[in-house]
């Protein structure tokens, strides 16, 4: 079990003792250079949420033998993600079918896990929990531990006030400190902001990947217009020689659309944080960021479905040379942020 902090305990029976206490709304940094995007929705972040939250996330309480948190496949230090692991092994011993994402600005997806079938941040976090090969606890069960434990509830009431506890204001608490999770400290931002510049090579490498006729990564992966890093739907991207649609191993869109021309297609990841998140892809199939690039370079394949997008497809790929591809790597670097990573508002209470 985690240890929890004695003082805040106390802090919380007293807040909950108060009949006009209203939760504070969490202030949000000014994000200009992304796109525009509302943090409030039908669950709004407050500075208590938050606080609750990640506690939440951080808790083994919430795993059928409470040993495993949603913090144990989702670490800090690799941008949230379970780098450096291909897959993620489970409470059952098997691993996951997919490549574990990282976890930082969430707002801005309309859906979520590789093949979109969570439509929301809270609908999400409902999927690991009940999952037999992830945290395997039944929501009823969670919820009565909750409901036990001498820490939560007055964080609860701190947090909603007066309703009763149950599943749905355990995914809005742990969905509030997820949406704080936010990552836009890279020195990409700071020159954004004209508090830093780019080397040659960093600026050199920002163009190759903005050209049409160079790089073409603008088309799933935005840089040049906002600085999210995708645009946030799904793409096959010639991973596979299938010439077939319906014989996809792995449909991943199609499989939640039920659409045969969705077969193949996978969520677009950000560019950022790259360093922190390999393998890549949603089998984790390419270790580094060099095999990406070759991958991009020679290796497409012109397949069933392949993203309209994918221009160079018919020739396998954009063909860089080694001199472009040291300076794209250059450029992706400058997406990484260190801050993030290391910010104590995301890292364990209950260390």
């Amino acid at each position: 079990m985690k240890k929890y902090s004695f003082f805040l305990i106390f802090f919380c029976i007293i807040v909950s003792f108060s009949s006009d206490y209203e939760p504070t709304p969490y202030r949000f940094p000014d994000l200009r250079d992304f796109p525009k995007v509302s943090f409030s929705g039908k669950n709004h972040v407050t500075n208590e949420g938050v606080v609750l939250g990640r506690y939440l996330f951080y808790d083994t309480i919430l795993s059928k033998n409470q040993d495993m948190s949603c913090a144990s496949c989702h670490k800090q230090e690799n941008a949230f993600s379970d780098a450096p692991n291909s897959f993620t092994k489970g409470r059952n011993g098997k691993f996951t079918k997919r490549n574990t994402l990282p976890l930082f600005n969430l707002a801005w997806y309309p859906s979520f896990f590789w093949d979109g079938r969570a439509k929301s941040i809270e609908e999400l976090i409902f999927h690991p929990v009940r999952d037999t090969n992830e945290m395997n606890l039944p929501w009823k069960m969670a919820t009565k531990r909750i409901k036990k434990s001498a820490f939560y509830p007055p964080l609860f009431k701190a947090a909603f006030g007066k309703q009763t506890i149950d599943s749905v204001l355990i995914a809005n608490a742990i969905g509030q400190f997820l949406r704080t999770l936010l990552s836009y400290q890279s020195k990409f931002d700071s020159v954004l902001v004209g508090k830093a510049i780019f080397s040659s090579d960093e600026f050199e490498g920002f163009t190759i990947i903005n050209e049409m006729n160079q790089g073409d990564c603008l088309e799933c992966h935005t840089t040049d217009a906002d600085a999210l890093g995708t645009i946030r739907e799904f793409s096959n991207n010639g991973l596979d020689a299938v010439f077939e649609a319906k014989s996809y191993k792995d449909k991943g869109l199609g499989l939640v659309t039920n659409k045969v021309e969705d077969n193949g297609k996978f969520k677009i990841p950000s560019l950022r944080n790259l360093i922190f998140t390999a393998p890549y892809m949603h089998d984790g199939r390419f270790s580094t960021i060099e095999e990406v690039l070759d991958f991009y370079s020679e290796d497409v394949n012109f397949s069933a479905n392949i993203d309209s997008r994918m221009a160079s497809a018919k020739h396998q790929g954009v063909h860089l040379n080694a001199v472009q591809k040291r300076k794209i790597i250059a450029f992706l670097r400058t997406l990484t942020d260190y801050t993030f990573v290391k910010n104590p508002d995301f890292s364990d209470p209950h260390e």
